[in-house]
């Protein structure tokens, strides 16, 4: 099967974070059938390993292909002939297309394992959703034993053509943060003041001091706001939800306790009691400097164009494999007729697929040479 086949299935049978159950499936069958090894990971996920003829015994050598492969809550509306067949489902970030680049890759390899050390292809369920299927992935440290040379993910972009590739070496994406606030006062008849303990003006208060910490590394938005009361009515309470994007850890954690010490400052002003709740999201991704290096390096040699890359403030639970281990997440050009990802009409040019695939495989095969191998 081709990439593009395999990647045009996934589109049509998506599934949403940690409900890949079927997908898992066809991605299992589709390796079995090149006779690759493989097996289930973090619960919905599947590990493929391919290790290479020219391995040697001890040699432990091995590069981590990740790809992700959970769709989104969104009603597809591209019309094309293989658009999503689930109600409300669609991969409308590109997922199907990692895991087709990555399926590509394990194809190419199998074909010709001409090669000493090991590859993993890692098909990782849930990144859409807390704490990320990542951590998982990690709990059952799969690669114990191995020296992990890399870790390598990659994302479309709409913003780069077919044929280029965009990177960033050092801290690249957001940690990200979910916030709540759950405001409670003393509400009553919009036009006896007197007797509130207003919650609607203590949040509209939390929410201008809250906006004041954004800054161009730390960015903080409320996106929920829920007062059910009416135009003569105050209720007892409301409630705020909210992200938190930074890149920095002690950055991180000095915005945590401000962003407390403001809800008590309002609570004093107003006389309520505001409970914030910080769920603590995916860290930062930060790339290995040596190995951004080494991957512009060989796109220029296999023809493709390169663009470095800006800050960027959302987030991948990718950051989790960049703690551990040494790792690199690149962009893969899709072209601008794609439109915007996480809308409905999003739709990648799979020309792509093959630029993805084939550079990816030689990335991975001139880390398992050596990066200073003049011959690799």
């Amino acid at each position: 099967m081709d990439p593009i086949a395999f990647r045009r299935h996934l589109h049509a049978h998506p599934e949403r974070s940690f409900e890949e159950k079927q997908t898992a499936a066809y991605i299992a069958e589709q390796l079995a059938a090149l006779g690759i090894e493989h097996r289930p990971i973090a619960q919905t996920g599947v590990l493929a390993r391919i290790e290479g003829r020219r391995t040697a015994p001890g040699d432990r050598r091995a590069v981590v292909l990740r790809a992700d492969i959970d769709a989104l809550p969104i009603e597809e509306r591209t019309g094309l002939p293989y658009a999503s067949q689930t109600p409300g489902t669609m991969h409308a970030c590109g997922h199907d297309m990692h895991a087709a680049v990555l399926y590509g890759v394990l194809q190419k390899l199998a074909a010709d394992p001409d090669f000493a050390g090991t590859i993993f292809g890692l098909f990782q369920p849930g990144e859409e959703c807390n704490p990320g299927g990542a951590t998982l992935v990690l709990a059952e440290n799969p690669f114990d034993g191995y020296e992990v040379r890399a870790v390598i993910g990659e994302h479309v972009e709409p913003q780069l053509e077919v044929g280029t590739l965009g990177f960033r070496a050092g801290k690249y994406m957001a940690a990200n943060d979910e916030l709540r606030f759950r405001i409670r006062g003393t509400g009553g008849h919009g036009a006896l003041r007197s007797e509130l303990k207003d919650p609607v003006a203590a949040s509209a208060e939390l929410v201008t001091k809250l906006l004041a910490l954004n800054a161009p590394e730390q960015v903080l938005s409320i996106g929920r706001v829920e007062a059910v009361g009416a135009t003569n009515i105050i209720p007892d309470e409301v409630y705020l939800e909210g992200t938190l994007r930074t890149f920095d850890e002690e950055v991180r954690a000095q915005l945590h306790a401000r962003i407390a010490a403001l809800a008590a400052e309002v609570d004093a002003r107003h006389g309520v009691h505001t409970e914030p709740t910080i769920g603590r999201g995916y860290p930062s991704v930060v790339n290995d400097a040596r190995l951004t290096e080494l991957a512009v390096a060989v796109a220029a040699a296999a023809g493709l164009r390169t663009e470095m890359l800006p800050l960027r403030t959302t987030a991948e639970d990718f950051g989790h494999y960049t703690r551990r281990y040494p790792s690199l997440f690149y962009r893969l050009g899709v072209g601008a007729a794609a439109g915007r990802p996480h809308t409905a009409t999003f739709a990648p040019d799979e020309r792509a697929l093959e630029t993805g695939a084939e550079y990816m495989r030689r990335l991975a095969l001139k880390i398992l040479n050596g990066f200073d191998d003049p011959n690799a």
